[in-house]
């Protein structure tokens, strides 16, 4: 949505392809870390991406990262964290240490009830490299900033290159939704926007 497809050159999940069919590939991932910032898009400059640059201001990938972390020998210390591929959004109603970025990002919306009308939110993801446990992870020293866990999970995957817009997420998310359900396939949870992939998370 809003991004144009690029060669990937940097650090990518790992996961085991259990199934690939048309339109489809069932995709096993084993659990990680992410760091994730939930925001209203109207009220920052980049809108629905606003995410990205809060969460890149973490891992340190545009000037001094915005975190902290304890070295073996109790100081305070700076260490940057690799950025990894895709970032994730999802759409639904001491001195830093630089992380690597890894890919993706994720985005996803959500809908939050405020006063007598409803706002929506996007919550994006960057996953960390597979390095980081909860006990290594450098802290955000921006409140807006979390980590988290993020289970192991199954997920029904279509790839796809072009302009992610919402038109072209929406046709290629049905094309998924088709072919997991005539698979027997159930989605058991919203789908996300991996920027060059659709995933749904499902089981059979």
């Amino acid at each position: 949505m809003g991004s144009v497809i690029g060669k990937i050159d940097v650090e990518v999940p790992k996961h085991r392809v259990i199934e690939k069919g048309e339109n489809y590939e069932i995709r096993e991932y084993p659990e990680c870390l992410a760091a994730e910032v939930t925001y209203d898009p109207t009220t920052l400059k980049q809108g629905r991406d606003g995410g990205f640059m809060i969460l890149a201001g973490y891992i340190g990938a545009v000037g001094k990262p915005n975190n902290t972390k304890v070295s073996d020998q109790g100081v305070v210390e700076g260490e940057k964290i690799a950025m990894t591929a895709p970032v994730i959004t999802q759409e639904t109603q001491g001195e830093p240490e630089k992380i690597a970025m890894t890919a993706p990002v994720i985005t996803q919306e959500t809908q939050a009830g405020e006063a007598d009308q409803q706002k929506k939110l996007v919550t994006m993801q960057f996953l960390l490299p597979a390095q980081y446990r909860m006990d290594n992870v450098p802290k955000p020293t921006d409140d807006r900033v979390s980590v988290k866990e993020v289970p192991a999970r199954k997920y029904g995957v279509l790839t796809f290159s072009g302009v992610a817009d919402d038109t072209l997420s929406q046709q290629m998310l049905g094309k998924l939704t088709s072919a997991l359900q005539e698979k027997g396939y159930k989605i058991t949870g919203p789908h996300i926007l991996a920027r060059d992939q659709i995933h749904e998370e499902t089981h059979t």
